[in-house]
């Protein structure tokens, strides 16, 4: 156990972050998604939500300050007009937990699929709510001088 750090982040997540660059994405998805057969770096936190995994994630990892999008969420296929209630929470936890601001631009599914094949690593939960996938990019840190 550390002092400060969500005890959810697993030394295999941690390592991952940490070795993640400017730029590099993870993605955070659900039970649903084909995580294993996506990517190599899958992190298996089953049991719990996203939106949990997202916020703890964020604790310790800077957004993208750099772009104009640094967040993207798997559209509902059935009704792309429509935010998934999933969604409006990782939106929420952006807003309170994120040291940069970012509007989640919702993303159409298979193209979701095709750039989570280029992210940096995939962190499958056990959320089993419909559409509960988002993309991160890391930022930098701000200077120490």
């Amino acid at each position: 156990m550390l002092i400060g750090i969500d005890p959810i982040l697993s030394p295999e997540l941690l390592a991952i972050l940490r070795a993640m660059g400017h730029g590099d994405e993870i993605v955070v998805v659900d039970a649903n998604f084909p995580a294993t057969s996506t990517v190599e770096k899958v992190v298996r936190l089953d049991g719990l939500s996203a939106t949990r995994v997202a916020q703890a994630v964020l604790s310790v990892m800077p957004l993208d300050s750099y772009v104009d999008v640094a967040a993207w969420s798997m559209e509902n296929a059935a009704d792309v007009s429509s935010v998934p209630p999933v969604v409006g929470e990782f939106q929420d936890i952006i807003d309170t937990h994120a040291d940069a601001a970012s509007a989640i631009q919702p993303m159409e599914r298979f193209a979701f699929y095709e750039r989570a094949k280029t992210a940096f690593a995939i962190v499958q939960t056990g959320e089993t709510r419909h559409f509960g996938n988002l993309i991160l990019k890391k930022g930098v840190l701000p200077s120490s001088s």
